[in-house]
C-alpha cells in the first residue's frame, strides 16, 4: 500500500484540479498500527478516514456487496413478486 501512495495521491490532486480547479497539497499516511487492520470479515479493500475519523470512506468488499444489495432490492422484489 505505501508504495502506491505516492501516485494515488498525485493522480487524485490532478483530478481535484481539472474538475474543480483547486490545487490540493493532501497530507497522507498510512496507518502503520497493526491492531487498526480490517478484520477477516471484510474480505479485503480498504477504509479511508479524514479529520479525525469524522470523515469516512469504506470501500471494503463487504460494504460494496451490502450498496449493490440494496441497489438490487427493487429488481429482486418485482420478480419475486411481480404485480
Amino acid at each position: 500500500v505505501k508504495k502506491i501512495v505516492p501516485a494515488a495521491v498525485k493522480e487524485y490532486v490532478e483530478i481535484m484540479e481539472k474538475e474543480s480547479g483547486v490545487k490540493l497539497q493532501p497530507n497522507v499516511t498510512v496507518n502503520e498500527d497493526r491492531s487498526k487492520d480490517l478484520p477477516e470479515s471484510s474480505n479485503g479493500g480498504v477504509k479511508l478516514t479524514a479529520l479525525n475519523g469524522r470523515l469516512v470512506c469504506d470501500n471494503t468488499m463487504l460494504s460494496r456487496l451490502a450498496l449493490v444489495n440494496e441497489e438490487l432490492m427493487p429488481s429482486i422484489r418485482a420478480i419475486l413478486f411481480p404485480e
